[in-house]
């Protein structure tokens, strides 16, 4: 269990991902370039629920979305979806 800003990365849904990553304010092809050991292909299956990437993998995309969001909106995602 990783506990990030209060929310545990291991139990957001596949929802949450995507939502997280369109708040912040990203497409998933700009994911490549801001994470080079992550592609698209991976970001597509984590959201769909079809492959969960590794720990470090999810802290690290977990801290790109934080970056751009307010421990709130993080928090209302992460409950609610």
């Amino acid at each position: 269990m990783t506990d990030v800003d209060g929310v545990d990365i291991t139990e957001l849904s596949p929802m949450a991902w995507r939502l997280l990553r369109v708040a912040a304010g990203f497409e998933q092809r700009a994911i490549e370039r801001e994470l080079t050991e992550l592609m698209q292909a991976h970001i597509s299956m984590l959201e769909s629920g079809t492959r969960a990437l590794s720990l470090s993998r999810r802290n690290d995309l977990f801290d790109l979305y934080s970056a751009e969001l307010t421990p709130e909106q993080i928090h209302a995602i992460a409950e609610n979806f």
